[in-house]
């Protein structure tokens, strides 16, 4: 993938990459005093295939307005979109024209359409005589094709509060191809007194305008609009986008107090303000108190990204969550997934229609017992629903699933296990578990596996905040565990702490 120039990679220098004239247009406002620049937000792109890509914005010239709406008035604003295979926009691939709606947050969602495969675009918006700053994103190759080898980054949790965006800085500094975020993008707590930084307001959110408020804040960190800027994205949320540790329609909190009306309103408002705020196709639009998010992209003949949701569809977490003994948890009944999540995922893998089968998910995957119990609110929560589903992938003939995972605050490598009871049993697949990007803040240096006597196919710990970078190829899967020093200064340094080789056919972490 074509470097990106660092001028795209600072917030300034965005503003003055994207300033170039576009043609004038009958649909856009004319530039005045009265119209304030509306990107402070940022551009984004995702949900690449390989011809089309969703290109995303907000229109937002006051981000942090209490009503969450940005400093918009209540009228439509007609938004042009360009692409091009420059920066400089000299010769335009393809154009268009969308509506922002004061319903929707004056977020815009443009389809491009019409695009070569693994090919590398960049694209820009204008609205009210302004220009946004210019982001770059990927097409993915063509079906039965490998196309060129994928740097690909994945993080998660990024907690506001608990440090500096210096993780996504650094993802977009390595020039990936494509970004994962594995949930917890936002979080929905009130400003606590002694963090690094401060949420707006002295309440936890509840309703639309707090939740695109809070979206607002977040995105107005130049290093997570650099990260977005750098490459298209794939997200999936976990809890923290709604509410702590919420199993389908059970809240895991007391705190705020809420009716069952009141918490299915919070519901429709944390998922309407996710769609909102990602750069995400209207199939994955929210209804109501749902919304569609578990779902396929391929990327060519090279990997399937199946990407689960693990909140919305599973059976509340066994013997009151927390980390236990619990029998409930080997129950047949239960699924984290949820039932129609479970037979989509082993469908899917049942095309083997790539040659890597990575799957997307929130939650630790792989199993991980203490004197305590294991984390009920984790697979080991699920563990029949576990066992399907690696089964599932063993009968079907996957060669290579990899599980990629957030939540946890800490990084892990993970072989997976046929039988967990059995000490000699195969090594069937490998999960990767990204650290945080600022949750719980610095961290240290400690690299001792935790639990490992009881354990033995964790492989690898680290206690730093980071993201985790691969590279995919049709032979192997190289997985370099990146770590930032401090989150509690900002543009703190970021070093590869360990790198692990997935060979193609025989799943499990050999350490470089």
């Amino acid at each position: 993938m074509k470097p990106i120039s660092r001028r795209t990679l600072v917030l300034g220098g965005l503003a003055a990459a994207g300033a170039t004239a576009l043609p004038a247009r009958s649909s856009i406002i004319t530039a005045t005093a009265a119209v304030p620049y509306p990107f402070q937000l940022g551009v984004a792109s995702g949900e690449p295939d390989a011809s089309s890509v969703v290109l995303w914005t907000r229109l937002a010239p006051s981000p942090l307005n209490a009503d969450g709406q940005g400093g918009m008035a209540n009228a439509n604003v007609a938004v042009d979109w360009q692409v091009s295979t420059t920066e400089s926009f000299s010769t335009l691939v393809t154009s268009g024209t969308v509506t922002a709606t004061y319903g929707a947050a004056h977020s815009v969602h443009a389809i491009a359409n019409g695009l070569n495969p693994d090919s590398d675009y960049f694209y820009r918006f204008r609205a009210q005589g302004h220009v946004s700053p210019v982001g770059r994103t990927r097409t993915a190759p063509a079906a039965g094709t490998n196309g060129r080898d994928l740097v690909m980054a994945f993080t998660s949790c990024a907690h506001y509060e608990e440090g500096y965006y210096t993780a996504y800085r650094r993802m977009a500094e390595d020039n990936p191809g494509l970004i994962l975020f594995l949930g917890d993008y936002i979080y929905e707590y009130p400003a606590t007194s002694g963090r690094t930084r401060l949420h707006l307001g002295a309440t936890e959110i509840t309703t639309l305008a707090d939740y695109r408020r809070r979206y607002a804040q977040y995105k107005s960190d130049p290093d997570l609009q650099a990260a977005h800027a750098v490459a298209p994205w794939i997200v999936v949320p976990d809890d923290h986008e709604v509410e702590n540790n919420y199993a389908n329609m059970t809240r895991a909190d007391s705190t705020p107090a809420l009716t069952t009306a009141q918490w299915t309103a919070r519901r429709t408002a944390a998922y309407q303000a996710y769609y909102e705020n990602m750069p995400l196709r209207p199939a994955q639009a929210s209804n109501g108190n749902s919304i569609q998010l578990y779902r396929r992209l391929p990327w060519g003949q090279l990997a399937t990204f199946h990407m689960l949701d693990t909140r919305q569809y599973r059976n509340d977490q066994a013997c009151g969550d927390g980390w236990k003994i619990c029998s409930d948890a080997d129950l047949a009944t239960r699924s984290l997934p949820g039932n129609a999540q479970e037979t989509w995922l082993l469908n899917g893998l049942a095309e083997k229609a790539a040659t890597w089968d990575i799957i997307g998910q929130q939650v630790f995957f792989a199993r991980r017992f203490n004197s305590t119990g294991a984390s009920m609110d984790s697979w080991d929560g699920y563990r029949a629903s576990r066992a399907r589903i690696q089964q599932g992938w063993i009968d079907r003939g996957n060669r290579n699933p990899v599980v990629l995972t957030g939540d946890v605050h800490r990084a892990w490598g993970n072989n997976l296990m046929a039988d967990y009871d059995n000490a000699n049993s195969a090594v069937i697949g490998t999960e990767l578990v990204t650290s945080s990007a600022t949750s719980t803040g610095d961290g240290d240096a400690t690299t001792a596996i935790p639990d490992v006597g009881t354990n033995p196919w964790l492989k690898f710990y680290s206690n730093r905040r980071g993201y985790i970078r691969t590279t995919v190829t049709p032979t192997q899967m190289q997985a370099d565990f990146r770590g930032v020093a401090k989150v509690s200064e900002h543009d703190a340094p970021v070093s590869t702490l360990k790198s692990f080789v997935i060979e193609e056919g025989q799943p499990g972490l050999q350490a470089v």
